[in-house]
């Protein structure tokens, strides 16, 4: 059997609303968005990676250091529909058509390519799977209350339940051993299902929530969940970039890039 075809496509925009320009934020001399990309291109799982974005800057800096991007519209508000206009952007460029999209956001500069081997190989062993995601220990009550770190409950066989950026599940009712765990955005999409969920209109709880992922569970579509021990920092304010380039500090990752990944 042929396997998959798997590219990674790293979804970037300077107009954050948090914090912009933070995918160009230097760590340790090299932008955020080049630690995002050098990393996920070490996975084996992938056969390509990419970065789609709607500003030049971004773009720019990727072709520089010999990467891959894309440019996209700016009027894109979720990063899956950046994802699936560059997904049948870089179709057409490679004259390939790719089977699964691995999403992985741009802001998270610590993200390890056994992370991203982990996430995709729940779709590669479940062909009935459409789209997967990784989730995380939460290890402190700071974390638990953040709204910027989306939980995630998940069922016995390890499909999500819920998405919130409220604290769940209850810490009533003995629910404090219940296991609290965070989404970690390395998202992998079946192809057609990415198209196909780009078209689902948003759904009440999505809207409520502030989760994307909360439209495949209202529309009843599995969302399969893989638990990653390693310990990465979103980055979504100067501070979380503060606490990445702490944690980076003796990365054993970063040496096998850095000289190439520095801006030019």
């Amino acid at each position: 059997m042929t396997p998959p075809r798997v590219v990674a496509i790293i979804p970037a925009r300077m107009a954050s609303t948090r914090y912009p320009g933070k995918p160009l934020a230097p760590i340790h001399g090299v932008p955020m968005i080049g630690h995002c990309y050098f990393r996920t291109r070490l996975s084996r799982t992938v056969d390509e990676t990419w970065v789609a974005t709607c500003d030049r800057e971004i773009f720019d800096y990727i072709r520089s250091v010999g990467g891959q991007a894309v440019m996209t519209k700016d009027s894109h508000e979720r990063c899956s529909d950046r994802c699936a206009e560059a997904m049948l952007a870089i179709e057409a460029q490679t004259g390939k058509r790719i089977d699964i999209v691995a999403m992985v956001q741009g802001d998270e500069p610590m993200v390890w390519p056994d992370m991203i081997d982990d996430a995709v190989k729940l779709l590669i062993d479940d062909p009935a799977c459409p789209i997967a995601c990784l989730m995380a220990d939460i290890d402190t009550e700071a974390e638990f209350e953040d709204p910027n770190c989306v939980k995630v409950v998940a069922d016995a066989q390890g499909r999500a339940l819920y998405f919130s950026r409220e604290p769940i599940p209850s810490r009533r009712k003995g629910a404090r051993n219940s296991p609290r765990r965070r989404q970690v955005p390395i998202i992998p999409f079946r192809r057609d299902y990415l198209l196909r969920f780009n078209e689902l209109k948003p759904t009440p709880l999505e809207i409520a929530e502030s989760v994307d992922l909360m439209r495949c569970v209202e529309h009843g579509d599995p969302v399969k969940l893989s638990l990653t021990t390693r310990r990465t920092v979103s980055v979504d304010t100067p501070a979380d970039l503060a606490r990445a380039e702490a944690a980076m500090a003796n990365d054993p990752l970063t040496a096998r890039y850095a000289a190439g990944a520095a801006a030019r």
